[in-house]
């Protein structure tokens, strides 16, 4: 991944960038379950899946292990407030589309963020469809928020997420799908005291973190 000087904050949203087209939203099916808008791109999928199903099938509080090579991430993913966004992380984990990926992504100043989700670790990989928004307006991005990552059109996020480790200002313009505990904060934070390669505020995690499987319950 090409990595760069620090742009300002406006710039910097643009990249937290997954590939994708603008789509729609959200409504409800007959069976009163949201109905979830995946919509094709047309782009090549960075890994083969299939998308979730139209209707969401998850609800409540779901359990998320990420093991990675600097340690294992416990989330709590709020289906319940989310349910499109998090119907397609379980999808694409119980597919393996997590499986040995990388990383790809780590800011060090203004935003406090490590990005993954892409297995091309180019940054503009994604699985071939979008996923719509999930927003009320009223996202906030303390440390251990988990979040979805996207282009600067509405509705373009895919499989890329990023994970918060230290307070960060974003517009409510990124969905907010769960939480990471304290000690896989820790985790996060010691890949994040390490720096980049190139040490810049923006690139590339010195210490590679490496996902090994995402399992959920």
């Amino acid at each position: 991944m090409r990595t760069r000087m620090l742009a300002p904050l406006a710039v910097l949203l643009l990249l937290l960038a997954s590939c994708g087209d603008d789509s729609g939203g959200d409504a409800i099916d007959t069976d009163g379950r949201p109905a979830c808008d995946y919509v094709e791109t047309g782009a090549e999928p960075a890994k083969e899946v299939s998308p979730p199903p139209p209707a969401a099938t998850v609800d409540g509080d779901i359990t998320a292990t990420i093991k990675t090579s600097v340690g294992t991430l416990e989330a709590t993913l709020d289906a319940s407030a989310t349910p499109c966004t998090v119907g397609n992380f379980v999808s694409l984990a119980d597919q393996g589309y997590f499986d040995s990926t990388s990383c790809h992504r780590l800011t060090t100043f203004n935003l406090f963020v490590l990005q993954c989700g892409d297995p091309t670790a180019s940054g503009t990989g994604g699985p071939g469809y979008t996923i719509p928004d999930e927003l009320d307006g009223d996202e906030a991005y303390p440390a251990g928020t988990l979040a979805m990552a996207k282009t600067s059109a509405p509705d373009s996020g895919g499989s890329q997420f990023f994970v918060v480790y230290e307070d960060t200002q974003l517009p409510s313009e990124y969905t907010v799908f769960g939480t990471i505990d304290e000690s896989s904060l820790e985790v996060v934070r010691k890949v994040a005291a390490d720096g980049t390669v190139e040490g810049t505020a923006d690139g590339e995690p010195k210490t590679p973190v490496e996902i090994e499987s995402v399992t959920t319950s």
